[in-house]
């Protein structure tokens, strides 16, 4: 019997820093678990910026992550709502459906902050996402 994968979006306001970091991380945990046909990843932003800050992209590069060709999309209510989790960056103003688990991580925002705090935020971001997959591996 197949059952549907497991719908995990990442979302902040400019899909530009937090929710790239955390997407990335969480393409590459799924590879990791052999989840690929388990769990399908989501990301947007409720109002999405033009590029991924130039920071976010040098500190993920130092992490083997190459976000260069990721440009940040808009997503809307009833995407996320069709997903099981939904993790939000730090600032969630969203109302959805009884059934979306939604986690409000509450982590800063990377933009304009330089390297070495990028850094930390995006150890926060990897932490999170990896305590994530652990509950996902848990429960399947």
């Amino acid at each position: 019997m197949e059952t549907d994968p497991t719908r995990v979006a990442m979302v902040c306001v400019q899909n530009a820093g937090r929710s790239q970091m955390a997407t990335a991380y969480a393409e590459r945990e799924r590879e990791a678990r052999g989840l690929e046909d388990a769990v399908e990843i989501v990301s947007g932003g409720t109002h999405p910026a033009e590029s991924i800050h130039d920071v976010v992209r040098e500190a993920m590069a130092e992490e083997g992550f190459d976000l260069s060709d990721r440009t940040p999309r808009e997503v809307s209510d009833s995407e996320l709502e069709a997903c099981d989790y939904v993790a939000t960056m730090g600032c969630s103003t969203l109302e959805l459906d009884a059934d979306t688990d939604v986690r409000d991580w509450d982590l800063e925002d990377p933009h304009g902050k330089d390297l070495e705090r990028v850094r930390e935020i995006r150890e926060d971001v990897r932490e999170r996402v990896e305590a994530l997959f652990d509950e996902l591996e848990a429960d399947s």
